[in-house]
């Protein structure tokens, strides 16, 4: 390359690597065609078989969040939807390579073009399974990237990065990718750089490159000047990170003594395990999609999550979610397509719409209530009645249980904030146990702005003066009616952000773990 090249997109995982550049694009694999139909048809099944034997294997090391998309991944695989296509055109004389591969390559050409950002992401998991089995076919392995490699491509698929050894350091550059993929948030979860939406480089590059995914940037064949003042952010990140280490065990308080409480948000019982209870003040949200899987969760699995949650909390609350389905979490046989599923039956919309399923729930959390400091909030509120009814909900099964002498609890009821209609007009929910602000969605409505989407993700910001001002009116509203009012978006873990949460009136932050330390740090600098 004649020169240093900048490109910028979006950083997805923050953090800094510098390292030689590993094209994810330049391996060529090579099949062997077959004498007969049925021999394509033999060698495609083999290397199904091994591809699901692959996942199953990665599965047994993985935590639960990999672990979930491992199985969804063999879900796919062993769907005769997707297969179908291949065994028919190598009925027409296709080879099982070339069979296999335009079958996958036209369902994820519809999942890329399609409208809703949840297939737009999930085209990276038809990717990787299109390449693990044409793998499999070959018999070529990818070639190894050097130690502490930054990947460079199109996209990463998730074998990919839990088969690499991120030990030595390393990162993602993506010209694609997103921010919501199932890649971005392992590599959140795990502390590694990524930044997605580079866009189409002029050139192929080649050598050491330095990614700063805390700005979204990444320099290609980098000057000495700038490897050497890269180095020096690099430090200073470290440094931070490593001082925020030492607010981990303390009270969050800003410069002037506001205390303000941080809890974590968890999206499986797993979760809390390395977690140690001290660091935090209690769970402000656990997610429960999790348990919706292949099949709809019994009330005994839902019970014992609950219980290991609330137990391991101790006195400290516990705010479990009840099933926030629909929108970018499908879940078979309970959600619907929708031409637009982010404005449709969502959220506790579709479990009004579908009652057995939340009643199930909702015996779960009764029963698991007894164990701890329990509180429960419905998502995708928009309407005092919507609320109404789930609050029935739970005192009808409340008579029940009752009736049958079975130990429960009922718990303060709580909704959250991420409809507009209930932060412009929250008078109408006067009568709620308190309100959880969803920066994710309450942002992404008011701006009409996708935030893995990179062509408008410059509009997608907590920070905007109309989202400030919604989340600023429902904390005062909540502060003159004694209502308590939290933030469980990833706004509350962004160091970013943290400032002007506080200025708005939050003194109660929920984040995901990894973030922990380094919010209570930038909480210490904030002067409110």
């Amino acid at each position: 390359m004649p020169g240093p090249l900048r490109l910028q997109g979006i950083s997805a995982s923050a953090g800094y690597a510098e390292g030689p550049l590993f094209r994810l694009d330049r391996t060529a694999l090579h099949y062997t065609v077959k004498a007969t139909a049925a021999d394509e048809k033999a060698a495609l099944e083999a290397a199904i078989g091994m591809a699901t034997g692959r996942l199953g294997a990665l599965i047994e090391t993985a935590d639960s969040e990999a672990a979930g998309i491992l199985e969804f991944q063999i879900a796919m695989l062993e769907d005769d939807a997707l297969s179908g296509p291949a065994f028919a055109a190598i009925d027409a004389d296709q080879p099982a390579d070339a069979a296999w591969r335009r079958a996958l390559d036209a369902e994820i050409a519809g999942y890329e073009t399609s409208d809703q950002d949840y297939f737009r992401a999930r085209a990276a998991d038809l990717r990787d399974i299109r390449d693990q089995v044409l793998r499999a076919l070959s018999e070529d392995d990818e070639s190894a990237a050097p130690a502490g490699a930054i990947f460079y491509g199109e996209d990463i698929a998730p074998t990919r990065f839990l088969e690499t050894d991120w030990s030595s350091g390393g990162g993602i550059a993506l010209k694609a990718g997103s921010a919501a993929s199932h890649v971005a948030m392992l590599a959140r979860s795990r502390g590694v750089p990524m930044v997605v939406g580079l866009g189409a480089s002029p050139a192929n590059p080649v050598g050491v490159a330095l990614l700063d995914a805390e700005h979204g940037g990444i320099v290609l064949a980098p000057s000495k000047a700038e490897i050497e003042a890269f180095r020096r952010s690099s430090s200073s990140f470290a440094a931070r990170r490593d001082k925020a280490e030492t607010y981990l065990a303390r009270p969050a308080v800003t410069k002037v003594g506001t205390a303000v409480r941080v809890q974590v948000n968890i999206a499986d019982p797993s979760d809390v395990d390395g977690i140690d209870i001290a660091t935090c003040d209690g769970v402000g949200l656990m997610r429960t999609e999790f348990l919706f899987g292949k099949t709809l969760p019994d009330e005994e699995t839902q019970y014992r999550a609950y219980r290991k949650v609330l137990e391991w909390a101790g006195e400290k609350p516990v705010t479990i979610r009840t099933v926030d389905a629909g929108g970018d979490k499908p879940v078979p046989g309970f959600t619907v397509e929708e031409g637009n599923p982010f404005l449709g039956l969502r959220g506790i919309r579709l479990s009004l719409a579908r009652p057995e399923i939340l009643r199930v729930q909702i015996r779960a959390l009764l029963r698991a209530g007894i164990h701890g400091n329990l509180k429960v909030m419905f998502p995708m509120i928009a309407v005092a009645d919507e609320y109404a009814r789930a609050a029935a909900l739970l005192t009808e099964e409340q008579t029940g249980l009752a009736a049958r002498g079975v130990a429960h609890k009922m718990p303060p009821l709580g909704i959250m904030v991420e409809v507009p209609s209930v932060a412009i007009a929250p008078e109408a929910f006067a009568d709620v146990a308190f309100f959880s602000i969803g920066s994710n969605d309450l942002t992404q409505y008011v701006m009409a702005a996708a935030r893995d989407n990179a062509s408008v993700a410059h509009l997608n910001s907590v920070r905007h003066p109309a989202v400030l001002r919604l989340i600023a009116s429902v904390v005062a509203f909540g502060r003159e009616r004694k209502i308590p009012v939290s933030l469980c978006g990833d706004a509350g873990g962004d160091p970013a952000s943290i400032p002007a949460l506080l200025e708005a009136g939050l003194r109660d932050l929920s984040v995901a773990p990894a973030q922990l330390a380094m919010a209570k740090a930038a909480i210490a600098d904030v002067t409110v």
